[in-house]
């Protein structure tokens, strides 16, 4: 039998946690989440007002639904999803940011180990997310957690570069996060990282291909909500694969809206390594962009 790993939830706090199962190669379990479906609630109630943010907070509740159903085989051992156990600061991100329609939504792939996946927030390098964002909220943990890879939360140490170049650009040009989210938000086409049994990150476009597709068929009904939901004019994906998916998943849903790329910061990238944040500025001026940011 192939290695194989399930998605079910887990929750002490008696709503949907995203669970890991590893299969051994002989079939066998090695981790087994402890906890039924069940009929969860799907989530805290919102206060009244910020009908925007709760939409899109539900949006992606139900979303999280629905990736329950997902099972992944080898080489995915691990799978966090930080949109359930770092619900909190995510919910404080949404609420503070998403509280009109925007013009422009930046769209990013997938969390990384050192942002997202212990913040909650896309591109969530912990310190910007701290001192810029101001985010706060509670972290737990993923219902099985890989030890190369703890959570740690808004406390994490380590700095996810990408994350740091990506909101250090717009820490630059404006006045405040007040000033960037007038206009423009950021949301990642996937919120769960993937990782195999050493620990390796695995991107969406690693997975075997009939657990890919059934993926990125959610992530791309997911995206469609967003955009609707956030009457956004423009998609800019971080990155070739951001890019691609928007313009596959708002074409399938007959969106007419302009979709554009930008390069992705990561540090993997030898052109991001050689002044990424000149780069960014040359294509934001160039999409007009940047007047929203800075005017």
């Amino acid at each position: 039998m192939a290695p194989k790993h399930h998605v079910s939830p887990t929750s002490p706090a008696g709503w949907f946690l995203l669970a890991s199962v590893c299969l051994a190669g002989d079939g066998s379990m090695m981790e087994q989440p402890d906890a039924s479906l069940g009929a969860a609630p799907l989530g805290p109630p919102f206060p009244p007002g910020d009908v925007l943010a709760t939409q899109f907070l539900q949006a992606e509740l139900e979303q999280n639904m629905r990736l329950r159903e997902l099972s992944f085989l080898n080489p995915v051992c691990y799978v966090y999803n930080p949109l359930e156990y770092a619900w909190e600061p995510h919910e404080d991100y949404v609420k503070r940011y998403c509280r009109s329609p925007k013009e422009v939504l930046f769209l990013g792939m997938n969390p990384g180990p050192f942002g997202m996946a212990q913040t909650g927030v896309p591109f969530g390098e912990v310190r910007h997310v701290r001192e810029w964002l101001q985010i706060r909220g509670q972290v737990s943990k993923p219902a099985q957690e890989h030890p190369k890879r703890p959570v740690l939360g808004l406390e994490c140490p380590q700095t996810e570069v990408s994350g740091a170049r990506f909101w250090g650009l717009f820490r630059s040009l404006c006045t405040g996060p007040e000033a960037f989210f007038r206009r423009c938000f950021v949301h990642n086409h996937c919120p769960l990282l993937f990782m195999s049994q050493s620990g390796k990150n695995l991107t969406p476009a690693d997975l075997p291909a009939a657990q890919r597709e059934r993926l990125l068929q959610i992530c791309d009904d997911g995206l469609a909500q967003a955009v609707r939901l956030l009457s956004v004019a423009m998609v800019i994906g971080v990155g070739r694969f951001a890019e691609q998916r928007a313009r596959k998943a708002l074409a399938s849903a007959g969106l007419q809206v302009r979709v554009e790329g930008l390069m992705h910061p990561s540090p993997r990238n030898p052109q991001a390594n050689r002044g990424w944040e000149a780069i960014a500025k040359a294509r934001l001026e160039e999409l007009r962009v940047l007047p929203l940011l800075t005017g």
